[in-house]
């Protein structure tokens, strides 16, 4: 079985390529609207031993994401508004022949991104995929005690940790469209992390 797993080089989509890599054969896919290179997914996909695709997502997606984000003052709708975007462009990709399942790395306690049950059952109707989210259950706790034990991890504030992730583009076009400021009115500061390779 294939599962194509949205993955940004962090470690919440990397354990739950490790929870899925016994069951499927596991494509690790970096969703990117071309502002920022896949290069940290990428170098992380190589050193976990998994291979690694990106997806192009739809530029007027990422304005509209942005001028949401900007408007309401912080990123929970615009983000979300993405990564459903990236979870069905994943779906749909023309390299995704053959695909079983389309996965991410959400968390139990994840306040954004999160996939309702009604978008995840749209999404397996309108794709012939299942969708999984294998953190779903799992609380912070948890997964930080298991990248721990699992794999070389570097953290640190989320603008000076280089990924491959949709919020990193985000932030790019937040600058680009309301200037300088406008990443620190959106985003509150927070830890990121980048997976470096398995213990």
């Amino acid at each position: 079985m294939r599962a194509a797993l949205l993955f940004s080089a962090g470690k919440d989509s990397t354990l739950a390529g490790l929870l899925l890599e016994d069951f499927y054969d596991v494509t690790l896919v970096t969703a990117s609207f071309g502002v920022v290179g896949p290069e940290p997914a990428r170098e992380a996909a190589e050193a976990l031993g998994f291979p690694h695709e990106t997806v192009a997502l739809d530029p007027d997606v990422a304005r509209e994401a942005v001028e949401r984000m900007h408007d309401d003052g912080y990123p929970r709708n615009g983000i979300q508004q993405v990564h459903e975007h990236a979870v069905e462009r994943v779906a749909e990709g023309e390299w995704t022949d053959g695909l079983d399942a389309v996965a991410d790395g959400t968390r139990r306690d994840d306040r954004v991104p999160t996939i309702e049950r009604p978008f995840a059952q749209s999404v397996e109707d309108r794709f012939d995929v299942d969708y999984l989210a294998p953190l779903a259950g799992i609380g912070r706790g948890a997964i930080d005690d298991m990248a721990a034990d699992e794999l070389v991890v570097e953290t640190g504030p989320s603008a000076e940790i280089p990924k491959a992730d949709y919020e990193v583009e985000l932030r790019a076009l937040l600058v680009d469209e309301y200037g300088d400021g406008a990443v620190a009115e959106v985003f509150p500061d927070h830890t990121q992390s980048r997976v470096r390779g398995r213990r």
